[in-house]
């Protein structure tokens, strides 16, 4: 596939015979065409450069949010490694999502935890940046029969503290507990339950808490 080049105002790297003669300097175009002129970010050097953008490989990437999938592609240089865990921007008609890979398909459709993009089929994927996060809520009582579940939409890098009263809508209660997903990073243990412990919505598989609104109400 072919690739424009740069346009005015992109930035790219490039050797600055000014200040960076053997390592690339970020460089803002000034003048694109098949030589472009330059400026250097570092020295603020201008000059003219020949540049040929990286080749890109297009990838199949499968994006799931709450209970719905969908597909779309990327394009990334095809000796990129890749791995699950890791965060990128995806853009699809519909919006503009940042996407965690939770799995990756190679050739006879075998799923690795690791792979450089040449050799993946196709990369799943979920939307991190707004997420539905199921939570348990136990009566203030102890009785467990009466738990219900709720699920509430928040933001990704929301934080879920365990100790701490968390209010959304009519429900009220304070996180006794949060289970970690498995495909979240650097968590001490799958399931945290300490005071002060805190989970990114993002990371988080289920939040476990207390009821404190039939409390409030008892009060009166």
């Amino acid at each position: 596939m072919s690739h424009p080049g740069p346009d005015a105002g992109d930035r790219v790297a490039l050797a600055c015979p000014s200040c960076s003669t053997t390592e690339p300097t970020v460089h803002e175009v000034l003048k694109p065409g098949g030589q472009v002129t330059v400026r250097c970010t570092t020295c603020d050097h201008v000059h003219k450069e020949q540049y040929d953008p990286p080749r890109e490989v297009e990838l199949d990437v499968i994006v799931s949010q709450d209970d719905e999938s969908l597909s779309t592609t990327v394009d990334a240089p095809p000796a990129d490694t890749v791995a699950v865990g890791d965060e990128f921007v995806v853009e699809t008609p519909e919006a503009i999502m940042q996407a965690r890979v939770t799995s990756i398909e190679v050739a006879g459709d075998t799923r690795v935890e690791e792979a450089t993009v040449e050799d993946i089929a196709t990369l799943w994927t979920r939307a991190v940046d707004n997420v539905r996060v199921n939570v348990t809520v136990h009566p203030n009582d102890g009785r467990r029969d009466d738990s219900r579940s709720v699920a509430v939409s928040v933001p990704g890098d929301h934080e879920f503290v365990v100790g701490e009263t968390a209010t959304f809508g009519d429900e009220e209660f304070e996180i006794t507990g949060v289970q970690v997903r498995d495909d979240a990073p650097e968590y001490r243990f799958e399931k945290l339950d300490h005071d002060g412990d805190s989970v990114f919505a993002k990371d988080t598989k289920r939040v476990y808490g207390r009821d404190v609104t039939s409390a409030a109400w008892s009060a009166w």
